[in-house]
């Protein structure tokens, strides 16, 4: 079986960051991703994906990522279900980022090179480079 997700969109909102009983960072952000083609009245649609990281992906995100800026983002789709208080059942489908990779920086934050971003969230101008899997070599064609 296979699940994965392959997402470039802007960010709806500032990512939110907080931390399981445990000390585990979780960081939640929803991406805005326009679909590949236009609707009857010649106008482009977008999905708005809710995206969850976590660990160190979790930290730099938070720590580097703003309302606006686009990222890359590869993962996982999960389906969470849970029963509300009132006992009504509810399900929420969102992507598990096992990877994000900005692909653009805030213009307004003066980094210097050593507040790159650690292992898990990394900057890229070549989106060739985006994932590790080379899915292309097999290809015969």
């Amino acid at each position: 079986m296979l699940n994965v997700v392959v997402l470039i969109g802007r960010l709806t909102a500032d990512p939110e960051l907080r931390y399981t009983v445990n000390g585990t960072a979780v960081c939640n952000f929803r991406l805005a991703v326009d679909r590949p083609f236009t609707n009857r009245e010649g106008q482009q649609e977008t999905d708005f994906i809710d995206t969850v990281c976590w660990r160190n992906t979790a930290e730099n995100v938070a720590k580097y990522m703003e309302k606006g800026l686009m990222v890359a983002v590869h993962g996982r789709m999960q389906i969470r279900q849970w029963e509300t208080p009132d006992g009504e059942r509810r399900r929420k489908a969102e992507v598990v980022a096992e990877q994000v990779r900005f692909l653009e920086w805030p213009d307004d934050r003066g980094r210097s090179s050593s507040d790159q971003p650690a292992s898990g969230a990394e900057k890229t101008d070549d989106f060739e480079d985006l994932f590790d899997d080379d899915i292309t070599k097999d290809v015969p064609f």
